[in-house]
Formats: C-alpha cells, structure tokens, sequence
C-alpha cells in the first residue's frame, strides 16, 4: 500500500457527517438537534443509482469527552438512516472515530484508519473512490488516503488552506455528487453492480 491507497475493489464515495450531510453542529448530542441538509437526500440517491458504495466517516470526540454515549450516536445515526430511506437513499456503512484528540490515535481524521478498516473490510478501491468533507482534515484525509477529493462549503466555515486543496469544491452536496458523476463519465465508469454484504464494518451502526 503506497500513500494509504488500494486499487483493484469497489469504487466508494466517502462522506463527512457533520456539514456534509447534516447540519453543521459541533457536538450534536440528541437526535432531535440532527437534521439532513436540503440536498443530502438528493445526493445520497445519485451515488446509489450510480452504482457507487456511500460511505460516513465521522469524527465523534463527543463519546470520548461524555458529551453523548454511543446508544445514543447510534440513535442518531438510525435517524440518519430513516430520513434518507424516506428520500430513497441509504448509505452502506459508518465508520466513527470516538477517540479525543489527544489520544492519539490513528483512526480520527485527518488520520486514515477508517478508509483503511472499510478498504479491507468492504473490498473497496481507495485509489478509485472520493472523500467529501466540509473541513480541510477531511481533504488531508482523502489524499492521505490516495483518494480524489472535494470540498464542499455547506457547513464549516471557511479555514486557511495551508496547502490542503482539493481536486474540487461546492456549494452543496448534490454538486459535488453530480461532480463525481461527471468525472465518472469521462474516465469510464468501473463501479461494479455488486450488492453490497451489509453489517460486516466494524463500528458500523446497523
């Protein structure tokens, strides 16, 4: 593995939760405070009917600072799951990082143990797939991983780059998947048409 990229597996779409999907909110803690961007529902389906896998990675530093508990992330992402399903999308996995970031480890973004774990687990091609995020550690992420990247600008505010950029960026997140779309198209889609084994990812939220 050169640079944290795989080649050779299923094409994946990478999305941030928090300003990506969501509503931006620093530690959304009940579910009621969670609720879908206008166009995520939209987006999600895009990617679906594209064939390509949709995958959350979300840095949770709530669980690890006792802000929230996991039954209760898990609540959160269950309505998640319902409000896309009434939009007829869905996502394929969640991948969280529940660590603080001071201790270390390598799963929280801009670390890239999460895209590994689910590469490894879900037969995905890192090379081949894409990372959205609303935050420049989520783009440090993607090329970290060896992924293709954009940014979109519906959640975060703006950051000084410090040399992090992406290969695109958007206003929402329906922009950004009709990016990929496109790009997709040009390059000659390779997205298989397999159906996905759902629950084998670890931290998956079922």
């Amino acid at each position: 593995m050169t640079g944290g990229g795989t080649t050779g597996g299923r094409q994946a779409v990478f999305l941030d939760r928090d300003g990506t999907i969501a509503y931006y909110t620093e530690y959304c803690s009940r579910p009621e405070d969670f609720r879908l961007l206008p166009t995520t529902g939209a987006a999600i389906r895009l990617l679906n009917q594209a064939g390509l896998m949709v995958i959350v990675t979300t840095n949770q530093s709530g669980i690890a600072r006792g802000l929230f508990t996991r039954e209760t992330l898990d609540a959160i992402h269950q309505k998640m799951r319902r409000e896309l399903k009434g939009a007829g999308a869905r996502v394929d996995a969640i991948y969280i990082c529940p660590h603080h970031p001071d201790d270390g480890c390598t799963c929280r973004k801009p670390g890239i143990a999460m895209f590994q774990q689910a590469a490894a687990e879900l037969g995905i091609s890192l090379d081949d797939s894409y990372v959205v995020g609303d935050r420049l550690l989520d783009i440090a992420s993607g090329h970290a991983a060896g992924c293709t990247t954009v940014l979109v600008r519906s959640g975060h505010p703006p950051e000084p780059d410090n040399g992090v950029l992406p290969d695109d960026e958007a206003a929402t997140l329906v922009e950004a998947a009709q990016w990929i779309l496109k790009r997709q198209r040009r390059q000659g889609s390779r997205a298989p048409r397999i159906a996905l084994r759902r629950g084998r990812a670890q931290m998956a939220i079922r």
